[in-house]
């Protein structure tokens, strides 16, 4: 399986989602991750990349912007907003029977990820364990494909 995650920047959220999903190494899925907005070969927020290594999570990253060949690859492309997905479905509307927000995906909700961008250390632990439970929820329903 081949999951693309979505954000604004791919500096935060997308990156996190990422990094935590590889840690877990699972068998036979891909991950990578973009940025509506984001511009190639920019840096991890460096709150993003405290809250990772606390949680001996490594990771190497730069920014990615959408990736048209990525998301034709993905089977399973997962944005942190509702307004990342209509983003990604304004530009790319083949790829609608396989985008859904996050939280959508694994809990059938309609709210966002927050958004830690310019917050505190605090504030990144904060969306790095809301990710990490939503993280978990979606590890459980690929186990169960």
């Amino acid at each position: 399986m081949n999951i693309y995650f979505i954000c604004t920047g791919n500096t935060c959220r997308s990156p996190m989602a990422e990094a935590i999903l590889k840690n877990k190494n699972l068998q036979n899925v891909e991950v990578s991750s973009a940025g509506v907005f984001a511009q190639d070969g920019g840096e991890l927020s460096r709150n993003a990349q405290t809250v990772l290594m606390q949680n001996d999570i490594e990771v190497d990253h730069t920014t990615s912007a959408i990736d048209a060949e990525k998301l034709a690859k993905a089977d399973l492309i997962l944005t942190m907003t509702l307004g990342h997905r209509q983003a990604v479905l304004q530009a790319y509307p083949a790829v609608a029977d396989k985008t859904f927000t996050l939280k959508e995906y694994v809990d059938a909700s309609n709210y966002d990820v927050s958004d830690p961008y310019g917050g505190s250390v605090e504030v990144y632990r904060q969306t790095f364990k809301e990710l990490q439970q939503l993280i978990d929820a979606l590890q459980l329903k690929i186990l169960e494909e």
